[in-house]
């Protein structure tokens, strides 16, 4: 990953601490652990477990291992990327990226503030590849909401088709929920305020 040289270091951090920024601020632990403990464990709690074992479940082949991710795309203060934040299943190269807001479902998302299921997303013709560890096969996305403001959005993947259903769905707005005030409280939107984007990398385009 390449960051932007501000101020003295500004690098990734391990996980729990962020990443440094130009005004020297750092993400609060608490929030960070709070959105990796989410991340870490919506993929093994939700969806359909013999979705994999269908005929044809995989977009690929061979199937990817262990081919599920949740992440939390954060909307900048400049408006134009979301930043993928406390990645879980996303290569180490995407751990900081930004993606441009209007990109695939997560853009349709910061558009109409809505969660969206995409039972299989082979059905979906907009369907576009983000994650570069492998091609989502079923996914969902809940808006982050803090009164009325869109801070960004949480989302699971999972690479076998029909994983993801409506009481999925309910889930991932339940957590989505509860981080809108984590990240509001600790100080998310003064933190991702004072990131210097410059060098970070970026995504402008899926597959």
């Amino acid at each position: 990953m390449v960051v932007a040289p501000a101020a003295a270091a500004v690098a990734a951090a391990p996980m729990g601490r962020g990443l440094v920024v130009a005004v020297g601020a750092v993400l609060p632990a608490a929030v960070m652990r709070a959105i990796r403990v989410f991340t870490s464990a919506l993929p093994a709690l939700l969806g359909d477990r013999t979705a994999a074992l269908r005929p044809h479940a995989f977009r690929e082949d061979p199937p990817p291992v262990p081919g599920l991710a949740c992440t939390a795309f954060m909307r900048t203060a400049c408006g134009r990327y979301h930043l993928i934040t406390g990645s879980t299943g996303f290569p180490a190269s995407q751990h900081h990226e930004l993606v441009a807001i209007e990109l695939g479902h997560p853009g349709e998302v910061a558009r109409t503030r809505r969660p969206m299921l995409l039972h299989d997303t082979a059905l979906h013709h907009s369907f576009v590849k983000i994650l570069q560890a492998f091609r989502a096969g079923s996914s969902m996305f809940a808006p982050i909401l803090w009164q009325g403001e869109y801070l960004g959005v949480l989302i699971c993947a999972n690479a076998a088709r029909g994983t993801f259903g409506e009481s999925d769905l309910q889930a991932l707005i339940g957590a989505a929920n509860i981080l809108a005030p984590l990240w509001v409280a600790h100080g998310g939107p003064g933190w991702i305020a004072g990131l210097d984007l410059t060098g970070l990398p970026t995504r402008s385009v899926g597959t």
